[in-house]
């Protein structure tokens, strides 16, 4: 069944077109993930679903007896209710009606109005259609729903009383989206939805949705996470949406497929095209008046032919590659007894570790344990309360901030980048930003008013030219797109230098990391030499999440041998067909050229003054002209 169609639908804003030509159906129960690349028009098109802010063009279809719920990317509450007190409004109905049960109690059991039979049976009744309602309405659980929610997202019973407004915006965006899934709407609309998630929050939510009833379309570039949850995946590319019947890991191997076949069509019709406008150049060159027809018959031809656009240029990534001014010594950190602690309350103690040369080491573990603290002492930013941090000889750290709290939000992005960098030279300057994407004005945009993706790019950028052998990394793919996540990942792999990231992104941190540390604050911390799957097998958690895309039909061998003969043979023909049509062309080329002759010789006096020698000439002509002809049956029904 259909819930919600969308038909043509159109978006720009002034000359710059958003959509167009936007048509998809969502069936119940469709688990489906939208992609593209950052500007593509993905949010627009969920605004435009809900209403948010108007279309053009086109029509949008919804089952009027359907709900959509639907969660921004950026979206947080303000509130002076506690969290509890914010959640529980999704049940309004539910307590109401519980209420409204426990007034009945009341009424029913009243001595006046058992001995009013009529009242009475009319409040029995009232009170069992009421509690029918509220056992299907599962009022007896949702007390129980609304902890499994917010458990899963990172909350513990001792929060449940915090009031909304003295939460951090990551947790007031958390709240928002546990709002929405307890209230069950028959489509989730979801855009970026593990934004502010930590890892256990996110396998939380992938099963949750796994499980959900309805149907969900999301914004996501996390790859992992549209693995396990999509069946479907939407791909907006160049103002047009792509629709591809499979998860994430499907669609890459379906588009590459699709682009691969397109673009042999594409070649094949500019083949054709060049072929037939050289016929019909060789008919006109004939100058004869058949020949001008046949040419112009298919001129018309070709006209008529529906032309395959050329395929566009694969989207650019940022060109990254790091490298290193100098290399440390063997050792690079050595961490001893740390701890730390704000306001009286311990945040970390005894964390050890040590991190060697080469080494691609990754720390995970829930929000609010103290990751970002623990680089930040590192750094040097800040001072710890107990323990020590030892740095190597010659190491040169590089700081990625995930918030870009180091950017100066008034200045423009070639003046960022240069005056951190005043010796490079204009044009290497002007090329490196080229390299990110930040080409002719955009280098003149101020850093207020970038994207969270080009605010990413631009301290990638400043990372680049520090030339560090240690990298200190805080969610580095985070407002990244898929493409530029990829060529991150890459450009890490292939660096020479020591890295010690934070991150979220499992997709990341299985190509990456050669060692992972989880950290759980006071809890301590645990070492795992390998990358994010390795964890997983030596915590007992197989990589539950990591799904098969749909398989490929594989073909066998005698399959192939015989593909192999039919190629072979069909370059045979061919081949007899090019060898053919050549000797019909010298035939022609030597007809006409005996024909020119005859003619000639009719233009001599002692031939067109001599009956018989004319006649001959006249015959001869006839004669070749019908050759000529049936030669130019036979070469145009060889083409």
């Amino acid at each position: 069944m259909i819930l919600l169609s969308c038909i043509n639908l159109c978006k720009s804003y002034g000359i710059n077109t958003i959509l167009e030509n936007i048509t998809f159906n969502i069936q119940d129960g469709d688990k489906i993930g939208l992609v593209g690349v950052n500007g593509a028009g993905k949010s627009t098109l969920f605004k435009t679903i809900v209403g948010e802010i108007p279309k053009d063009s086109g029509d949008i279809y919804i089952d009027k007896y359907k709900a959509i719920g639907y969660m921004p990317q950026n979206m947080s509450l303000n509130s002076e209710d506690t969290i509890m007190d914010e959640m529980l409004k999704v049940f309004s109905d539910i307590i109401n009606m519980e209420k409204r049960l426990r007034e009945l109690e009341i009424l029913i059991s009243k001595k006046e109005h058992i001995a009013d039979e009529k009242y009475h049976n009319k409040l029995l009744s009232e009170y069992a259609d009421l509690l029918d309602k509220f056992n299907q309405s599962d009022g007896y659980g949702y007390k129980s729903f609304i902890r499994g929610v917010l458990v899963g997202l990172g909350f513990d019973d001792g929060d449940f009383d915090k009031k909304i407004n003295i939460l951090s915006g990551g947790q007031k965006t958390r709240i928002a989206l546990g709002k929405l899934l307890l209230s069950k709407p028959d489509i989730l609309l979801l855009d970026e939805p593990t934004n502010h998630l930590d890892l256990d929050a996110v396998e939380w939510l992938e099963d949750f949705l796994k499980q959900y009833k309805g149907s969900v379309f999301i914004i996501s570039h996390d790859r992992f996470f549209l693995d396990v949850i999509t069946n479907k995946t939407f791909e907006m590319d160049g103002k047009s949406l792509e629709q591809y019947n499979g998860n994430y890991s499907y669609f890459v191997k379906e588009k590459e497929v699709r682009r691969q076949n397109y673009l042999k069509q594409y070649a094949l019709q500019q083949k054709e095209i060049a072929r037939q406008e050289a016929v019909i150049e060789r008919f006109r060159s004939y100058n004869r008046e058949k020949s001008i027809k046949q040419a112009e018959s298919r001129e018309k031809a070709l006209d008529r032919i529906e032309r395959i656009e050329k395929p566009d240029n694969e989207p650019i990534a940022a060109k990254i590659k790091f490298e290193t001014r100098s290399r440390s010594g063997n050792d690079v950190l050595k961490v001893e007894n740390l701890s730390k602690s704000f306001d009286n309350k311990l945040l970390f103690d005894n964390i050890d570790f040590e991190i060697k040369r080469g080494e691609k080491v990754a720390i995970i573990g829930p929000n609010g344990t103290g990751k970002t603290t623990l680089f930040r002492i590192i750094m040097g930013l800040l001072s710890q309360d107990g323990g020590e941090v030892l740095l190597g000889r010659n190491v040169n750290i590089g700081y990625y901030d995930q918030e870009q709290s180091y950017l100066d939000p008034n200045k423009t992005v070639i003046d960022e980048v240069w005056d951190s960098y005043p010796d490079l030279t204009q044009t290497k300057l002007r090329t490196i930003l080229g390299a990110f994407l930040f080409s002719g004005e955009d280098v003149f945009k101020k850093i207020n008013l970038l994207s969270g993706g080009e605010k990413s790019r631009v301290a990638l950028v400043k990372l680049i030219l520090s030339k560090s052998n240690f990298l200190l990394l805080d969610e580095p793919t985070n407002n990244l797109d898929i493409l530029s996540k990829e060529a991150l990942e890459n450009a890490l792999m292939n660096y020479d230098g020591t890295i010690l990231t934070i991150s979220h992104d499992r997709y990341f941190l299985n190509r990456v990391a050669t060692k992972i540390i989880y950290f759980s604050g006071i809890d301590g911390m645990a070492e795992y030499s390998g990358n994010y799957s390795y964890y997983l097998e030596k915590k007992g958690r197989p990589t539950r999440f990591i799904e098969e895309p749909k398989a490929y039909t594989t073909i066998t061998k005698t399959a192939a041998k015989e593909e192999k003969r039919k190629l072979k043979e069909q370059q045979k023909i061919e081949l007899q067909k090019k060898e053919a049509i050549k000797s019909l062309e010298e035939d022609i080329e030597d007809i006409e050229k005996e024909i020119m002759d005859l003619n000639e010789l009719l233009c001599l006096e002692d031939v067109y003054s001599n009956p018989e020698k004319s006649q001959k000439v006249h015959d001869q002509l006839k004669e070749l002209d019908t050759k000529l002809n049936q030669l130019y049956d036979e070469w145009e029904q060889k083409l």
